[in-house]
């Protein structure tokens, strides 16, 4: 550093607030000398809690989009936490740290610990709200226990609360400077190995910008008929925000506002609503995750914990490439292996498959997709397989089973999305594409299908799958 530089006073961790606009802690951190420090946590997470690879790759590019916006002043550490900042305040004095809260029990036990650990030496430490509307602890019944149920949750908790924060301005980094010791962002080595997610590198636009813009296109494109639209994948009306908000390139408090302000009679209230509760749903996943901190691995309901699931690792790679013969769930997991993400009521078919019809732990399915989807977050991601299995709150009935045929002719009634993604069906008609065990000889000898050879034949029946199921519930009802 040279004398010219600013003294840095105060440090701003970066965590998952990969954005300039709307920033308390970077807007606190500015009012003086600070350093912003990204520091890659390998030590105090665990295979169950360290990133995925789809997520990993997303990571490094918004952390690359970030930097640049920050003039390249970004310092890039990897290890303890606790070590480095302990380290760098010795290094330049520092009096004041600041951060962005994070809700994951493990980084809430680490950032616990932290605080613990400088308060005692004088040194100021202060974290701030930046990615929920409501903290997890302000939204709660009238007797103080959490809800347990979304609808009362958002409408009674969330929308009689006080109203979220409004958001921040660009904040002004003129007095940032960087770490002498900082490595290179490609130094701490956050890309996962296995390059497989190449596939999708440039279907993606990363970063604060691509956020607002995504953003931007959805409200002019893809909100009207939101409510509606929202349930067939091959339509545009889904936002495609979930991996922007999961890494802080925009902030719900951003988005929320955006809908807020919306006067123009072509949008209809139902559609705004509904997508402000899409909002909410994210709310309650991290209300879940807040009281339940084994969210992930254990189920919610116990009753749960001696369900006959099967053992089957056939089923399951099966399932995981899209090779289930079910045209829609094939569809849906090619998908998600082609581009890190999968449409909504797409999750909801294939997790119903999954511990339905194939009867496999719903454990099973939130590990794959927390490996493969740029936007796994510990949160939504367990607290919607537990939705699908029955055994989490406000649960689908577990004896509510998504008919695979049926939910493909009602969602992609013209094998738009089944045939992007399945293109050996292509030429396959309609009124087969679905079922196509069940069509003609002579119409898949037309379409250039050979089941079996081109395509998978099902690899269960769904009636008798269906059956196996409820006979499996049948073992743990309350009577």
């Amino acid at each position: 550093m040279t004398k010219t530089e600013t003294t840095p006073h105060s440090i701003y961790w970066v965590r998952q607030d990969l954005r300039v606009t709307d920033n308390p802690a970077l807007a606190k951190a500015c009012e003086a000398g600070f350093l912003a420090v990204y520091i890659y946590d390998d030590v105090n997470a665990d295979d169950q809690t360290l990133l995925g690879e789809a997520s990993s790759w997303w990571l490094h590019n918004s952390l690359k989009a970030f930097n640049e916006s920050l003039n390249d002043k970004v310092s890039f550490f990897r290890g303890d936490p606790l070590k480095i900042l302990t380290d760098l305040t010795e290094k330049y004095n520092i009096k004041n740290i600041f951060w962005n809260r994070l809700y994951e029990p493990w980084m809430i036990n680490r950032d616990t610990e932290i605080k613990e650990h400088f308060q005692p030496l004088g040194i100021n430490v202060e974290s701030y709200n930046a990615s929920l509307l409501w903290e997890p602890w302000e939204i709660h019944k009238d007797d103080g226990t959490p809800y347990m149920v979304f609808s009362p949750f958002f409408r009674k908790g969330c929308l009689n609360a006080a109203p979220p924060r409004i958001p921040l301005g660009k904040a002004d980094t003129k007095n940032l400077v960087k770490a002498e010791n900082s490595k290179q962002l490609n130094e701490i080595e956050i890309l996962p190995k296995n390059k497989w997610y190449e596939k999708f590198s440039d279907q993606w636009d990363i970063g604060e910008i691509a956020a607002n813009k995504k953003l931007s296109d959805f409200v002019e494109d893809g909100l009207m008929n939101y409510k509606e639209g929202r349930n067939f994948p091959a339509q545009k009306n889904v936002s495609r925000l979930s991996p922007h908000l999961h890494f802080g390139e925009i902030s719900p408090n951003q988005i929320w506002y955006k809908i807020e302000q919306i006067s123009d009679p072509n949008y209809s209230e139902k559609d705004l609503s509904h997508f402000k509760s899409e909002i909410g749903w994210r709310e309650f996943s991290y209300s879940l995750l807040y009281h339940n901190r084994n969210l992930q691995s254990d189920n919610l309901y116990k009753k749960f914990d001696v369900f006959p699931w099967a053992e089957n690792d056939d089923h399951l790679k099966k399932w995981q490439s899209g090779n289930t013969g079910y045209p829609i769930v094939d569809a849906a997991m090619r998908e998600l292996w082609q581009t890190g993400y999968m449409h909504n009521r797409s999750r909801m078919i294939v997790g119903s498959f999954l511990v339905k019809n194939l009867l496999i732990h719903w454990n099973h399915g939130e590990r794959w997709f927390w490996d493969c989807l740029l936007d796994a977050d510990m949160a939504s991601n367990s607290a919607s397989w537990q939705w699908v299995a029955g055994s989490g709150a406000d649960a689908a009935p577990y004896f509510r089973i998504f008919n695979p045929v049926m939910q493909g002719q009602k969602f992609d009634p013209d094998g738009a999305y089944t045939k992007k993604f399945i293109p050996e069906l292509k030429d396959v008609p309609v009124k087969y594409l679905f079922n196509p065990w069940e069509a003609p000889k002579s119409i898949l000898d037309k379409a250039g299908v050979e089941l079996g050879l081109d395509y998978p034949m099902p690899i269960v029946n769904m009636q008798d799958s269906r059956d196996r199921a409820l006979q499996a519930f049948d073992t743990i009802r309350i009577k």
